[in-house]
Parts: C-alpha cells; structure tokens; sequence
C-alpha cells in the first residue's frame, strides 16, 4: 500500500497536469475562433473555383492540345499523395485518424498494383508515415504558420513542387489526403483528387438549359492559366481546414484531460483519506496496547 507521502506527490502532480491541460485548452480554444472564420472564409472562394473551372472545361473537346493537368497523362500508374495533418500533438485521434487513411489508401493502391509517392505537409505525417513507408516520402513540408497565421505562399511552395515533379513526369494522379473540418467536434479524414482535374459528377439539375459562355481568351489558355491557381487555391483550404480542425480536436482533448485529472485527483484524495484514518488507526491501538501492557 502506498504511503501518505506517495499520495500527496500524486495528488500534486496530477494537480500540476490539470493546470497545464486547462491552460492548453483555453490557448486552443482561442485559437480555433480565428482559424474557424480563416477555414470558414476560404470555402465558397475554392467552391465558386472549382465551379467556374468546370464551366470551362464543360464547352471543350478533350484533345491532346488541352493542359494536362485537366486530361492527364493517359496513365494511372503512378500516384502521389500529398498527406496533411498538424506539426504539434495533443490533439486527440486529429492526427492518428488521418495517418491510419492514407496507409489505408496506400495499401488499396498498392494492392491494385499501382506506384505510390508520397508528400507529407506537417511533421506528425512524416514521423508516423517514414516508420514503414519511408521509400515512397519524396518531400516533407513542415512549420506552417509559424508566424500565427497560414500564408497562402506555404500552399504556393508546396504547388510548385508538385508541379515541377508533374512536369517531370513523376506522376499521373496527384490526391490531397487532409481533415476536413465539418464543426468543432467533427473532423473528416478526406481524399480530395488535384491532377488531373476532376469534373464534379453528373446531378439532376444538370438537364435543365445550359447558359452559353464566350470565352476571351480561348477555354485551353484559361485553363493553363487556371489550373496551377487552382491547385494552390485547393491546397490552401484543406491548409486552413487542416488547421482550426487542430485547434478543435486540442481543445476538446485538453479538456477530456483536464476532466479525468479531476476524478483522478478525487480517487486519490479519497484512498489518501482512506489510508490515513488506516494510519490514525493504527497508532490509537497501539498506543492503547503500549498502555495496557504498562
């Protein structure tokens, strides 16, 4: 059985970590209000992108001229994910759930025989995915938003490099693996397919009467123009996403920590006093037996 003193050292330092957790949730707390409106602010600009991308390329004929990044290479072969999770931990499953998709998505394609490179976007990815995937990380980005706030420059370096290995022809199809952020207690691990450019599918209103569009300059030099913006633009949300899902994911870890310290310190305090009427106890009898035998 523990001694008083055992218990006491317990009880403060598990006092001393629910100081920490509950300070760490606050911190998180009011960092998920700004990062929240960045994410939230981002979207119907990435959506009206997307949408305005999709009404260009509607009016083309798919011909060997158009860009690349929207017909591809003409080969599936090779894939390159780019996985997206935080620098720091103490989030929870935030970081966990998402590494534990992309190795389910590297084993789907590696089962169906395809060639798997990997780019990983915040620390937590590249130290967990290097432990059994270390021959396909061909690129490691991290520290984003040192400076408080995720720069749209961050998503503009990792485009480049994606494109220049797209030039290169070192893959066909490119997928953002990242955590869309739904609300503070819902973060999706989501695949998000950037090359070639995905068309989004056919719904029910698209029957209805098409406004025509007159392009100036032509659909094809749009597109070249707009892919690459796109790419960063894609990129920066799932950025942004991937960033106030931390914060949320924190703050709901910190404080399920900082509740189970609380029972914890209750439990402890309560088998402190148990052991301590037990001590009491003890010394009044044999006080009394030292006095009877007298």
């Amino acid at each position: 059985m523990p001694s008083l003193k055992e218990y006491r050292n317990r009880i403060a330092s598990v006092k001393s970590t629910r100081k920490i957790t509950s300070a760490m949730k606050m911190v998180a707390a009011s960092k998920l209000r700004r990062a929240q409106e960045n994410a939230q602010a981002s979207q119907p600009y990435a959506s009206a992108m997307s949408a305005m991308l999709s009404r260009v390329a509607a009016n083309l004929v798919v011909s060997p001229n158009l860009p690349k990044l929207l017909i591809g290479t003409g080969s599936e072969q090779t894939h390159l994910l780019i996985v997206m999770t935080a620098d720091r931990g103490l989030c929870g499953g935030f970081n966990g759930n998402l590494v534990r998709f992309a190795r389910q998505q590297i084993r789907d394609l590696t089962a169906a025989g395809k060639t798997v490179k990997i780019v990983t976007v915040g620390r937590k990815a590249r130290d967990l995915l290097r432990r059994d995937h270390r021959d396909k990380i061909i690129h490691s980005v991290t520290d984003l938003g040192t400076k408080g706030k995720i720069a749209f420059g961050e998503a503009d370096t990792v485009t480049a490099y994606v494109l220049s290995q797209f030039d290169a022809g070192s893959f066909d199809v490119c997928t953002l693996i990242y955590n869309e952020f739904k609300n503070v207690l819902v973060q999706k691990p989501s695949a998000a397919q950037l090359v070639p450019f995905r068309l989004p599918e056919v719904g029910a209103n698209d029957n209805l009467p098409k406004v025509p569009y007159e392009f100036e300059p032509e659909e094809d030099a749009l597109l070249a123009r707009l892919l690459p913006q796109n790419l960063s633009v894609q990129i920066y949300r799932a950025m942004l996403d991937s960033a106030a899902g931390e914060q949320a994911a924190r703050m709901t870890a910190m404080d399920n920590a900082t509740r189970n310290a609380g029972d914890m310190i209750k439990k402890l305090s309560l088998s402190y006093n148990r052991a301590r009427q037990a001590f009491i106890t003890k010394e009044l009898i044999e006080i009394i037996s030292g006095a009877e035998a007298v």
